[in-house]
């Protein structure tokens, strides 16, 4: 009669140098001091991130409020209180913008590699040199194209890494049947990974959302609403958050922590919704 081990024991029956009471004090002793210092490297990494959300939240609720979100910004740094509805808007047409140009053109681009490590004030400046010297005007369509070509190369890599994740065993069923390769991406690949590609897609434009130094070079700035990107200056929440909290007046530096919190909270909106969307998707494709 065959006897079963039961699994407790099965795991203690190797070798006594392999069991966890069978390692040498100095192995032991190491292994302490390694878990030690990953846990400090943890506690500094993330006490700083922890202080800054903090202070961001403290600061930016006393002055967040209907006011400061639906208002023009005052013209003078100067004075109090609330007004940020032209970088709100700002954002989200100059981002909207961007992720227009850059989504598509990512999905199926390359020179992936050798975008990666453009600093992003290099970018602004490109844009700054090639659209807003050559037309003469800052507007927020030339902060759209630089925010565009920020967001390329990582749109670019996460699309290439899941396409590749998606089963080849799909593409060869769907050639077998006599599917065009063109047609085979569109209706196969490409909703297999539309997942992935949505996350990686919303990943590049919460990037784009807090960039500040291609946009002070290309929008130049306005203290009302503009919703025409390609005539007249515009601006953004990063911009705002800049300039504001640059200034030494109390007024502009309550306005900087409100737009921080504003930015906060609509690039964790778009979070939430891309988990939402992926997940919706991933109901579907089991």
């Amino acid at each position: 009669m065959t006897t079963t081990v039961p699994p407790a024991e099965r795991a203690d029956a190797g070798p006594p140098s392999l069991r966890p009471s069978g390692l040498a004090p100095r192995r032991r002793i190491i292994n302490r001091v390694a878990q030690v210092l990953i846990t400090l490297a943890l506690v500094v990494a993330v006490v700083p991130l922890a202080w800054v959300t903090i202070a961001v939240l403290a600061r930016g609720f006393q002055i967040l409020s209907w006011q400061f979100l639906t208002e023009d910004i005052p013209n003078s740094y100067r004075r109090h209180g609330p007004g940020m509805a032209p970088a709100i808007v700002g954002t989200f047409l100059i981002t909207g913008m961007a992720a227009l140009m850059a989504v598509p053109l990512g999905v199926f681009g390359t020179m992936a590699d050798v975008m990666t490590g453009v600093p992003s004030i290099v970018m602004g400046l490109f844009i700054y040199t090639v659209v807003v010297v050559v037309t003469g005007e800052k507007t927020g369509f030339a902060g759209s194209l630089a925010l565009a070509c920020l967001m390329l190369p990582i749109v670019i890599r996460s699309s290439e890494e899941i396409l590749r994740l998606v089963p080849d065993d799909l593409r060869q069923a769907s050639l077998a049947l006599g599917a065009r390769q063109w047609r085979t991406i569109l209706t196969v690949v490409l909703p297999a990974a539309i997942s992935g590609i949505t996350s990686g897609a919303l990943l590049a434009i919460a990037r784009a959302a807090g960039e500040t130094a291609p946009l002070v070079a290309t929008i130049g700035i306005t203290f009302a609403v503009n919703p025409n990107l390609f005539s007249g200056q515009n601006t953004a929440l990063p911009a705002q958050i800049f300039r504001n909290a640059s200034q030494p007046f109390e007024g502009a530096q309550e306005r900087a922590w409100g737009a921080a919190l504003t930015l906060v909270v609509i690039v964790f909106v778009f979070t939430v919704l891309a988990r939402v969307v992926v997940s919706r998707f991933a109901i579907k494709e089991r």
